[in-house]
């Protein structure tokens, strides 16, 4: 039977957004595993790390070559019957670092009957039937989009940009406003189904305006971004002041150009995660990442629905038609980790002030965890899973055991676990350092719920 702990080489996508040379934590990562011929070029950007089975990227066992999806096709205990009678002969997750340093499309992911219908129209830019629900844990500091604004905060901008409000035209922003103040303080469904519905229609008269209009719209909000300073955009709001719009404004022009996504944005909520930190993307919930170095986690697809700040295909009638048009305040779409209860710390962890956080979205696919062990010997027992498990680490140095097999395990490492395996991590090096790790894995049963 296949040893159940497995060391990866995991290949890096290289795209315009991602980091250059050295500044990436996923060329780093790749880096630190040998490879046919990789070497990190300074001018080359990296953008993303892939660990899993997905096709396009499968990742390989490092003694013998082969791919991560032929080993678990080929030994289905890898997987555990439980996991592989629901899922298939691959992982239902695909893990991923990503490195930040130009924003990605302003997007949104199709959830499964959808996923299926533009599969079957479009096999080219939709190239599987799987929905892709996401998450997202900071790494380093990050910044991004996510879901729509607090509906008032939408109506001050609406009030307070004129070139935002010139391109939605004046009765569609004259409409929006006096829904919202007509439903100001009402949570009943009647208000929110109204609510919802001049949201898509104001957000969908900006995405349908011209290209010229949008070009001519640009022009003005870059000027009065770069001349008003924190007077821009009113002052902005407290989750995110004027000084900041007008700053990003300015940033994303520099990358983009004309680009509808410089005025999306006043439309969503603008983000920072701090290390740990961590933000959920349901299906069909509109999304874009700025800037920083995450570690991400989805459902095993490659679709993407795209609508803004991006060279790549766009389609923006299924985009506005897909959307949920949920809104809420940003600190209601952070994820708050909790703990997991199926690991053991030895006195030295427990000591030093270790920490092991379960971050477990409502979802089926995935569930990670992340652990900081702190000083020599500190040490975590993770309990055998009725699943898979890829670990990665993503800070310091430490060891990795199944069983009697020990691995020394450091930053960009990354660790394939089968099933029913008990998984032993412990950390080296000195009093203050950190060894940090992320494991992503599925489990059908109870651990992933129970937390």
């Amino acid at each position: 039977m296949q040893v159940p702990l497995i060391r990866l080489q995991c290949g890096v996508n290289s795209y315009d957004w991602g980091k250059k040379g050295q500044t990436s934590a996923a060329a780093k990562f790749a880096a630190a595993t040998p490879s046919s011929g990789f070497s990190i070029q300074d001018d080359r950007p990296y953008a993303e790390l892939w660990m899993g089975t997905h096709p396009s990227n499968p990742s390989k066992d490092l003694t013998t070559g082969r791919t991560l999806l032929d080993l678990v096709e080929d030994n289905q205990a890898l997987l555990s019957p439980s996991v592989a009678a629901r899922y298939g002969k691959k992982l239902p997750f695909l893990f991923k670092v990503l490195s930040i340093n130009k924003a990605l499309s302003i997007q949104a992911h199709p959830n499964k009957k959808l996923a299926e219908q533009l599969h079957a129209r479009d096999p080219k830019n939709y190239p599987d039937d799987n929905h892709k629900p996401e998450m997202a844990i900071a790494i380093t500091p990050f910044e991004g989009l996510c879901g729509f604004r607090p509906l008032a905060e939408i109506a001050h901008f609406l009030e307070t940009v004129p070139a935002l409000r010139q391109l939605v035209g004046e009765d569609n922003a004259r409409g929006f406003i006096a829904t919202v103040k007509d439903t100001a303080g009402s949570d009943s469904e009647e208000a929110t189904s109204r609510n919802k519905r001049a949201l898509q229609a104001v957000f969908g008269a900006l995405m349908s305006s011209s290209e010229a209009d949008m070009t001519a719209a640009t022009k003005t909000l870059v000027e009065s971004a770069s001349s008003a300073g924190a007077d821009f955009a009113g002052g902005g709001v407290a989750a995110t002041p004027g000084s900041v719009l007008a700053e990003l404004v300015t940033r994303l022009h520099g990358q983009f150009g004309p680009d509808y996504g410089l005025f999306v944005l006043f439309f969503l909520n603008y983000v920072t995660l701090q290390p740990g930190e961590a933000l959920f993307l349901r299906a069909d919930d509109i999304h874009a990442y700025v800037s920083g170095d995450i570690v991400e986690c989805m459902a095993s697809s490659d679709n993407v629905v795209r609508a803004g700040l991006t060279p790549k295909f766009k389609d923006v009638d299924t985009l506005v038609s897909m959307l949920t048009y949920n809104y809420a305040p940003i600190d209601e779409q952070k994820m708050h980790p909790g703990e997991y209860p199926y690991v053991t710390l030895n006195r030295a962890a427990y000591s030093s002030g270790s920490a092991v956080a379960l971050y477990d979205p409502p979802i089926d696919e995935f569930s990670v965890v992340r652990t900081l062990l702190r000083g020599a010997g500190s040490k975590a027992t993770f309990d055998p899973l009725d699943g898979p498990s890829i670990i990665i680490c993503t800070s310091g140095k430490g060891k990795i055991s199944v069983g009697p097999t020990v691995q020394e395990f450091k930053e960009g490492y990354v660790f394939f676990v089968g099933a029913t395996a008990e998984c032993v991590l412990e950390s080296e090096g000195g009093e203050d350092d950190e060894f940090i790790t992320f494991k992503a894995f599925c489990e059908v049963e109870d651990h992933s719920n129970g937390a």
